[in-house]
């Protein structure tokens, strides 16, 4: 594996010539990857919402504000996630990716009936996952209906399925995932319990899915765990149990910017602080920062 850059080996950040004069003309070229924001997600007012949804933006975050951080966080990729508010249409953040073919990738929000020609569509434009956003929704059964064809045809594209839900209910999800050899991505740290922690005996289940290979861990959004805090204290505690059970070639590190909900607690700098208190060793945050999501969402 190639040495660090003194910079990042002391904890800071980095960009090569290449890379600072992409992210600062805006001009998308092909370049190595040295650190990926894996989640975060791009909208503006007006867009077409959901019906049901948990909330609604009253602001932007513009393409424009997202890649001033990423140059600020020497940060040279980026997944891009659609947000749960704009539902199941994709065209504004697969708009984004038309611009930037070469350093973002997507997760979409798709139906399970979506026909195969709109798959193909997206994964030509850069589409990489489908995200399961199941927060405050009944949980589908994945071995039964649309789902299993659905699969099928994201296994096929080399697509990984992104699972959002409580700790303790992935033990009812994942089986039916792995036992169709999808490749697996769980949000936020998994979800777990904020009266539970690191303790929460979900994340005894998805530790114990690290065996199988298939199963990968965002560190991201601590704060989504906790009550009124920016959570960096726990992310520390999942952190390490996920360490321990994955190791650092199964977990990518996520912005999620723009915090929707939580802006009053953290902000870009601060969550990619975050991760230099969770990770301290540099050799190994880097296997997280870059090599981890190069392999899984195909970039460089």
């Amino acid at each position: 594996m190639d040495r660090l850059p003194s910079a990042l080996a002391d904890g800071g950040n980095v960009l090569t010539p290449d890379n600072a004069r992409w992210l600062a003309a805006g001009v998308d070229q092909a370049v190595p990857v040295e650190a990926v924001d894996s989640h975060a997600h791009v909208f503006v007012r007006g867009l077409p919402l959901a019906a049901e949804r948990r909330h609604a933006p009253d602001y932007d975050a513009t393409l424009d504000a997202y890649v001033s951080h990423l140059r600020a966080n020497g940060l040279s990729h980026s997944v891009l996630v659609q947000p749960s508010f704009l539902g199941t249409d994709n065209h504004y953040f697969l708009d984004v990716l038309k611009r930037y073919p070469q350093r973002f990738r997507g997760v979409a929000v798709i139906e399970p009936g979506t026909c195969h020609g709109e798959l193909a569509y997206m994964d030509k434009l850069g589409v990489v996952g489908v995200r399961l956003n199941l927060i405050g929704r009944p949980l589908p059964d994945l071995r039964s209906g649309p789902w299993p064809d659905l699969l099928t045809r994201v296994n096929a594209m080399g697509w990984h399925v992104e699972i959002h839900r409580g700790a303790g209910d992935l033990a009812a999800l994942l089986p039916a995932l792995i036992e169709q050899q999808c490749t697996v991505v769980i949000d936020h740290f998994g979800r777990p319990d904020p009266e539970l922690g690191a303790s929460d005996p979900g994340l005894d289940y998805l530790c114990g899915t690290a065996s199988t290979g298939r199963v990968w861990v965002k560190l991201s959004a601590a704060y989504r765990n906790v009550a009124d805090a920016s959570g960096t204290s726990l992310g520390e505690a999942l952190t390490h149990r996920l360490l321990d059970a994955f190791g650092p070639t199964r977990l990518v590190w996520g912005s999620d910017w723009p915090h929707t909900q939580h802006r009053d607690v953290i902000d870009y700098d601060a969550s990619r602080a975050a991760l230099n208190q969770w990770i301290p060793d540099a050799f190994t945050r880097q296997i997280v920062l870059r090599d981890s999501p190069r392999m899984l969402f195909r970039l460089g």
